[in-house]
């Protein structure tokens, strides 16, 4: 048996950017503890049965497999959330669409909003945290996405929430909302990055969108004029050199204020729209 700083140590044999925290999320999760234990105590032996799970997560780290999943959860705005292999992981440029949505009402603001590819709930549980007086809806096609953002709705105890399965809007007829925002796939399916580091463990339905990676974005934005209430806002995220043409598609449906807006990076990795219903 070992002592936590030498088991720490085998972080060098992970090839990743964050390889000791990876090391250090794995072991304190085995031990059940903070990652302040590890620093407290670091001359401190663990257990057989406990080395051999932090071992054998340690090595489906080191093949690649997120940390996310190897934990069953992740942080996403101030919330934390189960994570599982059938939807996406949160990631803090996804956070970006929560800021603009924030922005584009008042706190006391009662609006009806709708998250499409919802996943593990992520946006809508986000922005159901900071606007306690707005109906969020959340609708992913995949089954087993649907209850795992329920299970994070009902861990997190938001009851004005609600998450359905559905195709985009194929099962919301007649409903309109005043605010839309997606995280759609949107990566080119002949991308090289598809073989590189977390992507390749996360569902290829929920990145892959076509030749261009647009299709899915095409499709939300023919039909949400349908689905949004007079001066309805649109927000989507989308890849760091789609701004363009993503904007050029919101003018093309009707859509006016068009605009983007840049991550931490720089790129401009959201872009927006309102639909105006008069003449």
């Amino acid at each position: 048996m070992q002592r936590i700083d030498q088991l720490l140590a085998l972080a060098a044999q992970i090839d990743s950017p964050t390889a000791r925290l990876d090391a250090e999320l794995l072991l304190a999760f085995v031990l059940g503890k903070p990652r302040s234990y590890l620093f407290t105590w670091p001359e401190k032996i663990i257990s057989a049965s406990q080395q051999a799970a932090y071992l054998d997560l340690l090595e489906r780290r080191k093949h690649g497999e997120p940390v996310a999943y190897l934990l069953g959860h992740q942080g996403f705005w101030t919330l934390d959330l189960a994570v599982a292999e059938h939807t996406l992981i949160p990631r803090a440029d996804t956070e970006l669409l929560v800021e603009a949505a924030l922005r584009l009402a008042g706190r006391d603001s009662d609006w009806n909003v709708l998250d499409l590819g919802t996943g593990s709930g992520a946006l809508a549980l986000a922005l159901a945290s900071e606007r306690p007086r707005w109906t969020v809806t959340g609708v992913d096609r995949i089954e087993s996405a649907v209850a795992l953002a329920q299970h994070n709705q009902q861990q997190l105890q938001l009851a004005h929430v609600k998450f359905l399965q559905s195709h985009w809007f194929s099962a919301l007829a007649g409903q309109r909302y005043d605010l839309i925002l997606s995280n759609p796939p949107y990566i080119a399916d002949n991308d090289p990055h598809l073989t590189q580091g977390d992507v390749r463990f996360e569902p290829l339905s929920a990145l892959v969108s076509g030749p261009d990676g647009l299709e899915d974005i095409r499709e939300i934005i023919e039909q949400a004029p349908t689905y949004l209430s007079g001066d309805g806002w649109l927000l989507l995220e989308h890849g760091y050199d789609q701004a363009e043409a993503v904007r050029d598609l919101l003018r093309q449906a009707g859509f006016v204020q068009v605009s983007s807006r840049r991550d931490l990076g720089g790129h401009e990795r959201i872009s927006l729209g309102r639909f105006s219903s008069l003449p």
